[in-house]
């Protein structure tokens, strides 16, 4: 009986989705292996048996692994699937496995977007990262990230917290450097940063008048390239004036990005929406409109897989 379980094979190569093709370009690995097996349309098992009729062995829990972050391949033989799985996924030589090599300069960096494009406040941004002495790439990729954002009676931004699972891609690693952004009138200096899981606060810098703060997020131990881990941390702010979106810029291709807004029973906005920009004067795209749940009053927004780019919640007031 013929196998009904995947499509009939192409005459040659077939051409890349525009996600695919893009997460080929920027990484990081375990989401173009995601994109690539999903375009493919193969189950996992299904995907174990052509690398077997190839005389690879890799295990069903190992492809899960790599495609979810939780472990990158780095032995030779594991090298060696990853170019089997080019071939069995339908991807140009070399496409996977140039996703795993070691980034250490700007050149071999994934291609993304700066901080000029991102920000309004770049120059500033910039010397901020340049004093806590941040590489042109952090070493990190983002494989999960839950963030909650709360908004005061005042309609300000009262607090925002992160919890975020990432993974290492250079050796050494043992630090994050989370960047806020508060509203007009934020006072940088009485912003607060507090560690809440695996990490603590190392060095917090900022500029008087200019409402962005970076703090340095100290881990507990040194990442190995394919290592994960797991950190948590508040910013506590509340001296901005009236806030009217919060918006999440991505460098790079990032794994899952949930955002949660909520609101004070004494302050509801009368209309809420998601929306994502190319660049910080970009106009919006892709706008949603959100419902406010009336229990909690919170709205949220789910994305896959983030940036590069900006991604964020906006909403009216009366």
């Amino acid at each position: 009986m013929p196998d009904t379980t995947e499509p009939p094979p192409a005459v040659g190569r077939r051409p890349p989705s525009a996600e695919l093709a893009r997460l080929l370009r920027t990484g990081p690995f375990h989401a173009a292996l995601r994109a690539a097996i999903r375009a493919r349309g193969l189950a996992l098992h299904r995907v174990r048996h052509k690398l077997a009729e190839r005389g690879v062995t890799v295990g069903v829990t190992s492809l899960s692994y790599w495609q979810q972050g939780a472990r990158r391949p780095a032995r030779s033989e594991s090298l060696r699937a990853v170019r089997a799985l080019e071939d069995v996924l339908d991807l140009p030589p070399g496409a996977l496995l140039r996703l795993l090599e070691p980034v250490e300069s700007a050149a071999e960096r994934p291609v993304g977007r700066s901080y000029q494009t991102l920000v309004e406040q770049a120059d500033v941004l910039r010397s901020l990262l340049t004093e806590l002495g941040a590489p042109l790439d952090g070493g990190l990729h983002t494989l999960d990230h839950w963030e909650r954002v709360r908004l005061g009676a005042r309609r300000e931004l009262l607090a925002r917290s992160s919890q975020q699972a990432v993974g290492a891609h250079r050796e050494g690693v043992d630090r994050y450097l989370a960047i806020h952004h508060g509203d007009a009138g934020c006072v940088p200096e009485l912003v607060r940063v507090r560690a809440d899981e695996n990490c603590r606060v190392g060095r917090v810098r900022w500029r008087p008048g200019v409402p962005v703060v970076v703090a340095e997020l100290l881990f507990d131990t040194r990442l190995r390239p394919g290592e994960t881990y797991v950190f948590g941390y508040t910013v506590q702010d509340g001296t901005g004036g009236e806030s009217h979106e919060y918006v999440r810029g991505f460098s790079f291709g990032g794994g899952r990005y949930v955002l949660q807004v909520g609101f004070d029973t004494a302050a509801l906005p009368v209309r809420c929406r998601s929306f994502t920009r190319a660049t910080a004067s970009a106009r919006d795209c892709e706008e949603r409109e959100l419902t406010l749940s009336g229990a909690n009053r919170t709205v949220h927004l789910v994305r896959g897989d983030a940036g590069p780019g900006l991604l964020g919640i906006g909403w009216d007031w009366e």
